[in-house]
């Protein structure tokens, strides 16, 4: 957040003026007050002088960049540099901003290193057909003459647009019946039964590659299983290690077999390896007669990571890395196969000298667990046919920085998201960042008006020439703050530690079944006051004062004279003493309604009763629940699942700061803009005539203990503006995602009833069903509060709620949240036919009449109970 001080409008000429307006900002930084006059000087002369002191330099093959000190030395603390904003935007504008503002996604394109296709010749010959795979053909058979007797043994057939019948025409296993390894990747191929047939035919194969063919998708992942049946001697497939792997796998990641020595049956092969690079095999069992120290009695390095080894013990993995004599540096998933804790390792593997490429010593000696290090970084990826700008949406989060502007009278609503120019866009990240960097917004004239946002960078260790410049992306957010989870924005962290986490929180969710609180009659009292005289309502809601008509309540200005307190702010300890307000006056409010109200309460409060209904989508509290979140994220991945989700704040309102992401990265930045849940979106929602649309319910609430509620007759409908749609452009569109427009956009009003005819008609079906799954839905959102929650029950507490619900595509109800104090200005404006029940018309006038004469007067009318 920044905070501005407000000051008279005229330009600022001095240091001390520059000080006294900017106090709160230059505190907010962290800038060291020695540097405060050399920024002023140099905002003063819009001096941006990084350029005389840094270097930017391509890395990770130019899919990044980063920052060099250029300058003989410089020290902590010395020196501070102004750094541009390339790019500023509010989220919901991004998308729109990348296609108009001319050359905008050209600038972010080349920043963030999306601009150009990472070359490759597996699309050399696209477009040729049969005769490129030909010209392919004689080339490798022409080389494998030169290098030996003619025998083809390796093969690689990769982007050639092979399909099906071009498979079969080849006649590889004539042609080629030696071949060792055979790579289709990235070609046409879709039935499984041709491949099969044709594959296993090659007796030799010891690997075969079919990445990123349609057929993978299309046999339901069952392809494997019947090569690998007719295949015994296969050790890799599509880069996963086979369990028949042995000596020729390991040869192949060691980089002793390859196209110029596809391998032999000469065991001895393996004694020179030092450095061995199995992560990501696949790997279930490690325990094999190739990897034994006898073969491999040189090796320094081994890198296990990313393997499941849930076939082999903690103990036995220990105990057969012992025995590796030269055994050096290791690299492994923590928590992972060898245990939860990094001390832990190293005291059973006391001839580590390196671990994740941490010293040691230096683990035993701060006792780090060793998750965040030695991260391989996220690079930019995309496929040739993307447009630049939705390369650019993907790849923004590990450059994008954020802030929040606030005056002395309000908190702006929405975040500030902005990308650094090239040189703040280079530093990168480190847990030992020798640089700081921070935004400021300068306001020349001293006010907000004329404000130009900054960000300023300054040396926080003594830096030499040649030293890459770093900074920490998450400055002051330790382990209590889920660092090394957040990482995983800019990193690939360890997937198999936060699977794990997400599978015990799967596990205890799916054991977790409460008992329903007692659903009879409670014979809650009526509050009728004797001799006629009218109940007394205090409310600061205006269509409660002009609607409440029913002669047995009338509104009063006071509220220590109330009977009844109906209002939309929260009643605690100070508005009572402020107010007279005392226990004795009935309240539209429980005790620890937010269970119910705010967001992650509501979900914590539904799993811990129900613990994974059907009608509550996965949902994730972002401040506690990351790590748990990302598990399912990486699982819905592996299995290749939709992985579109929905960022809500804890307690806002109107879809404020609400984001619809496919991106991981995207949802673990989205934090910073304030406490969220993430929930899993609902991809395939029922349509009316092809928009989006949810439905409110008002629920009214008489007693918590025993449970006492009752619906509405009147709920309505709300309807999206545009047509649904998941392309990636659309997330952006408010009208397309959302429901809500009240506040923005134009209201697509549809009275109730012409909605459930239409909606009949459109997709075949009894509202009557619908709404019978919806009633026993909101019976259990209030039992889990009334079970999980019993300090909610309150004799003088009596209160109305917003339920909103969507149906998907089975037409089941799925609960999006609960509203204190619901906007009814539709149940009043309209009268509404009623279109269950005993049917009949819901004035509007009388709407608060009834919710009333219900809650205080024990009165049913246009209510039902559930």
């Amino acid at each position: 957040m920044v905070a501005m001080a407000s000051t008279a409008n005229r330009k600022i000429e001095t240091y001390e003026e520059f000080a006294k307006v900017h106090a709160l900002l230059l505190a907010a930084s962290g800038l060291p007050e020695c540097l405060h006059r050399r920024l002023f000087e140099k905002l003063s002369g819009e001096t941006f002088d990084g350029g005389n002191h840094f270097q930017i330099e391509p890395c990770e093959g130019d899919r990044q960049r980063r920052l060099v000190l250029t300058s003989a030395s410089m020290e902590a603390d010395s020196e501070v540099f102004l750094v541009d904003h390339a790019w500023t935007f509010r989220l919901s504008d991004a998308y729109k901003q990348l296609r108009e503002v001319p050359g905008l996604a050209e600038r972010m394109g080349s920043l963030m290193c999306v601009d150009v296709d990472v070359s490759s010749d597996d699309g050399e010959d696209e477009g040729n057909g049969e005769l490129g795979v030909e010209e392919t053909l004689e080339r490798e058979v022409g080389e494998a003459k030169e290098k030996g007797n003619g025998t083809l043994r390796w093969l690689e057939l990769e982007g050639l647009n092979i399909d099906d019948a071009m498979l079969v025409s080849l006649a590889l296993p004539t042609r080629f019946p030696d071949l060792v390894a055979l790579s289709l990747l990235g070609n046409k191929l879709n039935s499984a039964e041709v491949v099969v047939q044709e594959v296993i035919k090659l007796q030799h194969l010891k690997g075969i590659w079919f990445n990123n063919n349609p057929v993978l998708k299309n046999c339901d992942g069952k392809l494997a299983g019947l090569i690998l049946k007719e295949l015994p001697e296969l050790e890799i497939y599509n880069s996963s290690f086979t369990s028949n792997f042995g000596e020729w796998a390991l040869g192949f990641c060691a980089g002793i077999y390859g196209k110029d020595n596809p391998g032999n049956a000469d065991h001895t092969s393996l004694y020179t390896v030092s450095s061995l690079d199995l992560s990501n095999r696949n790997i279930h069992n490690l325990k094999n007669k190739a990897f034994t120290p006898i073969c491999l009695p040189s090796l320094t390095y081994f890198n296990i990571q990313g393997n499941p080894l849930e076939q082999n013990s903690v103990g036995d993995l220990l105990d057969l890395l012992q025995r590796f004599p030269c055994l050096r540096s290791l690299e492994v998933d923590i928590p992972g196969p060898l245990g939860r804790r990094a001390i832990d390792i190293l005291e059973s593997l006391p001839n580590i000298s390196e671990l994740n490429g941490i010293d040691a010593s230096k683990i035993l000696e701060t006792g780090k667990h060793v998750i965040d290090s030695m991260l391989l970084p996220r690079l930019p990826e995309w496929t040739p046919d993307e447009p630049l700008a939705e390369r650019i949406i993907n790849a923004m989060w590990q450059h994008l920085m954020t802030y929040r502007l606030a005056d002395e009278e309000k908190l702006d609503e929405t975040s500030v998201w902005y990308v650094m120019d090239e040189l703040g866009s280079a530093l990168r990240h480190s847990d030992e960042p020798n640089f700081r960097v921070a935004p400021f917004l300068f306001m020349p004239e001293g006010n907000l008006a004329s404000a130009v946002s900054f960000s300023i960078l300054w040396p926080t260790q003594n830096v030499q020439k040649g030293d890459e410049c770093t900074r920490d992306f998450l400055l002051g957010i330790g382990e209590d703050k889920q660092r090394s989870a957040r990482l995983t924005a800019w990193f690939h962290t360890p997937e198999n530690y936060f699977i794990h986490a997400y599978e015990k929180h799967s596990q205890k969710l799916f054991s977790t079944s409460l008992m329903p609180p007692t659903s009879q009659y409670s014979g809650t009292q009526s509050i009728h006051r004797q001799g006629g005289r009218p109940l007394l309502v205090y409310t600061d809601i205006p269509h409660v004062e002009e609607y409440l008509t029913h002669p047995e309540f009338a509104i009063t200005n006071e509220p220590k004279d109330a009977d009844i307190i109906w209002t939309s702010m929260q009643v605690d300890e100070d508005m009572k003493k402020a107010t007279g307000i005392t226990d004795q006056q009935y309240i539209n409010q429980f005790p620890f309604e937010a269970c119910l109200v705010m967001k992650h309460h509501l979900a914590e409060t539904i799993q811990t009763a129900h613990g994974s209904p059907r009608w509550l989508q996965p949902t994730y509290n972002l401040e506690t629940h990351l790590s748990q979140l990302i598990g399912d994220y990486c699982v819905r991945k592996r299995e290749g699942l939709d992985n579109l989700w929905i960022l809500k704040p804890w307690n806002m309102a109107r879809t404020i700061d609400t984001t619809v992401t496919d991106n991981l990265p995207a949802i673990i930045r989205l934090m910073e803009t304030g406490p969220k849940i993430c929930q899993k979106y609902i991809e395939q929602p029922a349509l009316f005539q092809g928009k989006k649309f949810d439905l409110r319910y008002i629920v009214l609430v008489r007693s918590m203990h025993p449970l006492e509620i009752f619906l509405s007759d009147c709920f309505w409908v709300r309807i999206a503006n545009n047509q649904y749609s998941l392309a990636r452009s659309s997330l952006f569109e408010y009208e397309t995602h959302f429901t809500v427009m009240n506040y923005r956009g134009t209201i697509n009003h549809k009275n109730a009833s012409e909605f459930v005819r239409e909606f009949e008609e459109e997709h075949q079906v009894k509202w009557l069903d619908i709404h019978t799954r919806v009633r026993k839905m909101i019976r259990s959102v209030f039992e889990a509060a009334a079970v999980a929650h019993p300090e909610m029950h309150s004799p003088t507490s009596r209160a109305m709620y917003g339920v909103d619900v969507m149906l998907d595509s089975s037409f089941q109800p799925k609960l999006l949240e609960v509203t204190y104090c619901p906007d009814c200005t539709r149940a009043c404006k309209y009268d509404m036919d009623i279109v269950v029940g005993e049917g009949g018309v819901a004035k509007g006038c009388d709407f608060f009449n009834n919710v009333f004469s219900c809650l205080f007067l024990n009165e049913t009318s246009h209510v039902s109970q559930l």
